[in-house]
């Protein structure tokens, strides 16, 4: 459905190890490296060449020499999509730079990859004539030789060399043989494409390093997945040597498919010893025997003829009529001198043309091609000609690295070096080792299939062209599939599991073997299905009609389910109405008794009443004669309520409890590996030394101090308490201990958020789960201050900076003279935020021994609107959210203070309330008029033992507004105070 869809089969590799995702690996597959140089009508080249010219600035594409897209020949179908959609290539583009920086590819790398993908495009700049003896030449107008030599970094007269003569060694002396003007523009199309296709390989290499596993997992631990994603059966209006590999790729793939579906299931009728009849299947083994065949096979001739020097398309035609013109398959052409042919395939007929079959299945580069390409200045460029090509294609770069040069000695003797006189794989048989290494990872699995059907030949939407789809579902074998699933025994359940799935449709108790299974079946009325040695072989839709059997049981269950509790619901409530009627005749029965009680008592006290009406009054006149007093001593008053002193045990546990809310991305601290670069990971000194080493100069300004949101090596809960009483947007960014890389802490709405921030293997910086990669933190935070950070719309919007005079990154810093420097300008700007931020006047705190009287508050006081002081619980108390417990705020522009009598009213100042000491104590003393307000102060009172009959009581106040002192609890004896 992509017009320049980069054409190529994979295979990825998911590792698993006790359900966790371990790595990947990824395996490609016939890249159709041709596309560089050509493209069919209609058809696009690779997407990195229109994304480049799209989105590569002006300067860049300068540097790289990148022209108007018209002029370049190997894109000979115009700029396409540059013209038709060019603002989405540009945004394709920019996803594709952060993709590569997410994964880890070096700025140099990348630079080094533009370069090469500017000379594949200019490289069909190179045109060629031939002089007298027809020789070829290169006629340079274009000034591209010299684009070329600078971006690959080789020498000018080099590469015109290897592509207009060859030399050979022969018993010391040089044999140079000049090409023709045709094979001139063969060798720049093979330099072309090998320069893409090693690069497309060395991107697969470089993703593999990244996603392969941390550590050494052993086959008996690990589990796999495998996904093969793999182009479709091909019958363009010119199939060529790309369509022949790809269509017989499917043909593989569909012998798979027959062989899993169609004979294993046969296979399995056999042993279970199920009399069924046989359903014939289109078997394509033969066609593969075509194809595959050695000696005498249509990819055996191929890379025959290649061989010879004048070996040519029609030649290699002419060998594939002699040898199989007796096989149904092969279809030769009417005409004798054509070059084409085709073939019968399971999906249809296709007819190919044999043009360029040689040329490409031979895939060779010119002579020199290898050694100046080596020698380039372009790191990248020499690496991956380095690198050793295996027998399915691919390249691999394991053998060039430092560490096995012993074992690349060891190959080269053995003749995989590059003195070797062994003979060059061919396109043709790469291919083909592909499909045998495939075929055998896909035998050890247990494989599903998904077929994709293209609805239309338009791309359109919401179109459906019933021919195009028949015929899609024709040639993938997916009526064939219907058909044979409609004929066989779909449904081949196990003996137990059939029996404990539908127990209930026997009614009875009945055995987990196959005379259960057929008591079931025949109780349900079923035909046709049979019952082998281990499992019951059933028909499609035997399953529906279990169902249906089975359903009809729950609605029989369901209606005596409603029956039954309908039933215990009505007992239920006879017997709660008759609980109720007896226990209306037992409270009854207890009124009655103590209204006799009552009576009894009332009396009795009458009786009482009476005898003492009868005392003398002689009695009475004695007591008062008698000097001595009785005295009822009053309990001690409860002790003042000081928050200093209230459940220090509950303190500690709920400094322990952290809601998961507030916390969005956590700080996973991982086991401490010995040995590391910079120490022990997770500890604070390789944390400091891995700063100093490579953060330090980068997160510096110009002026070499950092910038006012970076904090030092502070925990979550620092970060917390340094944000609390900021508003939303305020944000900082701080040092993790527990891992070599930094968190971003932002003030949000009810809470504080926490991201991780982790400098990938380039050196760049990515907020986890988030796409964006930033060459900086400084960049990092532009970019957040103008998009969100979170799908909750979070935007940074104020660094939160340090708000004490001594830094909390000093310990980061190399050496004194630099924490001078850095001290000095904190100092500034403290003393510059300071300046700016509003003056609040605050009381002067009462000492000891002083007139502890406190005035009210003037009305002008200068105290900014809605400002109060910040206040601190004692010991640093906290909620279960983990911060501090903070008094409720009052209204604002109200205060509460004392009035004459000492009760607090409400007063209102548009200034606000005023600061109080640290902690103050309100003393009032009951008198004769009312209670006396003495004022604040700093001194406690002493805590009376008795209570005499003026006490005072007085509570702790912390430093935040007056608040009313709490209620007296009510006491038998004073009163009241």
């Amino acid at each position: 459905m992509n017009d320049n869809s980069s054409r190529f089969g994979k295979y990825i590799q998911l590792k698993f190890k006790d359900g966790q995702v371990m790595g990947a690996k990824i395996s490609e597959y016939l890249l159709e490296k041709s596309r560089v140089i050509h493209q069919n009508p209609g058809e696009e080249n690779f997407h990195i060449f229109y994304y480049m010219m799209a989105g590569l600035s002006p300067e860049q594409q300068k540097k790289y020499h990148i022209g108007d897209p018209a002029k370049y020949k190997n894109l000979n179908n115009g700029p396409g999509c540059l013209k038709s959609n060019p603002a989405g290539v540009k945004k394709h583009f920019t996803s594709l730079t952060n993709a590569m920086d997410l994964v880890g590819f070096l700025d140099e790398e990348i630079d080094e990859m533009y370069k090469i993908l500017s000379a594949v495009l200019s490289m069909g700049e190179i045109q060629f004539g031939a002089n007298d003896d027809d020789s070829a030449v290169v006629q340079d107008s274009t000034q591209s030789i010299q684009t070329i030599t600078e971006l690959l970094g080789v020498e000018p007269e080099k590469v015109k060399n290897v592509l207009t003569f060859s030399s050979n060694y022969a018993k010391g002396s040089i044999i140079r043989r000049n090409y023709t003007k045709q094979q001139a523009q063969d060798a720049r199309d093979a330099m072309t494409k090998a320069l893409y296709g090693r690069l497309f390989s060395w991107i697969v290499n470089k993703i593999n390093q990244q996603l392969a596993p941390e550590v050494t997992i052993a086959a008996s631990e690990a589990t796999e997945i495998g996904i093969l994603d793999i182009f479709g059966f091909e019958h363009l209006q010119t199939n060529s040597f790309e369509q022949i590999c790809i269509n017989l790729a499917n043909e593989q793939l569909q012998y798979f498919f027959n062989q899993h579906i169609f004979l294993l299931e046969q296979e399995e009728y056999k042993a279970e010893g199920i009399d069924w009849t046989y359903v014939p299947f289109v078997n394509n083994q033969s066609l593969l025997n075509l194809f595959m065949t050695k000696p005498i096979g249509i990819f055996a001739l191929l890379d025959e003829e290649s061989l010879f020097p004048q070996g040519s398309d029609h030649s290699y035609v002419e060998k594939l009529n002699r040898n199989f013109q007796s096989n149904h398959h092969y279809i030769k052409a009417k005409v004798s001198t054509s070059n084409n042919f085709s073939i019968d395939h399971y999906a249809g007929r296709v007819s190919y043309s044999a043009d360029n079959f040689l040329e490409k299945n031979r895939d060779n580069l010119p002579n020199g091609v290898m050694q100046m390409l080596t020698a380039s200045t372009n790191d990248l460029l020499g690496q991956i000609f380095r690198g050793t090509i295996t027998r399915t294609g691919t390249l691999a770069l394991q053998l060039r690295t430092n560490d096995n040069k012993k074992e690349r000695k060891s190959v080269r003797k053995r003749g995989f070096g590059r003195q070797q006189t062994t003979r060059k794989l061919t396109q043709g048989a790469q291919f083909k080792n592909s499909l045998n290494v495939l075929l055998e990872l896909l035998n050890l699995s247990n494989p599903h299939f998904v077929r994709c059907i293209k609805p239309n030949t338009t791309k359109a939407p919401k179109a459906f062209e019933d021919k195009y789809v028949n015929a899609q579902l024709r040639y993938t074998g997916m009526l064939e599939t219907t058909r044979i699933r409609r004929m066989g025994y779909a449904l081949r359940p196990k003996f137990s599991d059939f029996v404990n799935r539908y127990r209930l449709l026997a009614r009875k108790k009945i055995s987990e073997n196959g005379k259960g299974c057929e008591e079931i079946l025949k109780g349900c009325g079923l035909t046709q299905w049979h019952i082998g040695k281990t499992k019951l072989f059933l028909k499609y839709y035997h399953q529906d009609q279990l169902e249906e059997q089975l359903q009809k049981v729950g609605q029989c269950a369901v209606h005596i389910q409603k029956i039954v509790r309908g039933f215990l619901g009505r007992q239920e409530y006879k017997r709660c109405k008759e609980q109720a009627r007896r226990q209306a005749a037992a409270m009854e029965t207890f009124l009655a008794e103590i209204q006799d009680l009552s009576l009894t008592h009332h009396q009795q006290i009458e009786k009482l009443c009476e005898k003492d009406r009868r005392i003398s009054q002689s009695f009475f006149g004695k007591i008062k004669e008698n000097k001595e007093k009785v005295q009822f001593q009053a309990p001690a008053p409860p002790p003042a309520i000081i928050e200093d002193e209230l459940e220090p045990e509950e303190e500690e546990l709920e400094e322990e409890e952290v809601d998961s809310d507030d916390v969005i991305e956590d700080e996973f601290v991982k086991t401490v590996k010995k040995g590391g670069k910079f120490g022990a990971l997770g500890t604070k000194a390789a944390t400091i030394k891995w700063f100093k080493t490579t953060q330090s100069e980068k997160l510096r300004e110009n002026t070499g101090v950092f910038s006012n949101w970076f904090h030092g090596i502070i925990t979550r809960r620092q970060a917390e308490e340094l944000l609390d009483s900021k508003p939303l947007g305020y944000y900082l960014i701080r040092v993790s201990e527990s891992r070599f890389g930094y968190s971003l802490s932002l003030r949000a709405e009810q809470r504080c958020k926490h991201f991780m921030i982790d400098q990938l293997p380039n050196g760049k910086y990515n907020v986890v789960g988030e796409a964006q990669v930033f060459r900086t933190l400084n960049d990092l935070v532009y970019f957040y201050e103008k998009e969100p950070i979170s799908p909750f719309g979070d935007v940074l919007k104020t660094p939160c900076g340090q708000e004490t005079d001594e830094c909390d990154y000093a310990e980061l810093v190399e050496d004194d003279k630099d924490q001078a420097k850095i001290m000095a300008t904190h100092s500034a700007r403290r003393s510059r935020v300071m300046q700016q931020a509003p003056q609040i006047n605050a009381p002067p705190k009462p000492q000891r021994g002083q007139n502890n009287n406190l005035a009210p508050p003037s009305p002008t006081s200068p105290t900014p609107q809605g400002s109060r002081p910040r206040s601190k619980s004692p010991h640093g108390k906290r909620n279960s959210g983990g911060r501090p417990i903070r008094p409720p705020p009052t209204r604002p522009g109200s205060y509460l203070s004392p009035d004459q009598n000492g009760n607090e009213t409400s007063a209102i100042n548009s200034d606000g309330p005023p600061p109080l000491p640290a902690k103050t104590y309100m003393t009032m003393t009951p008198g004769p008029g009312g209670s006396t307000n003495n004022g604040p102060s700093n001194v406690p009172p002493p805590l009376p033992q008795r209570l005499p009959s003026n006490a005072s009581y007085s509570y702790v106040m912390p430093d935040m507004e007056a608040r009313p002192p709490p209620p007296l609890p009510p006491h038998p004896v004073g009163n009241g105070q």
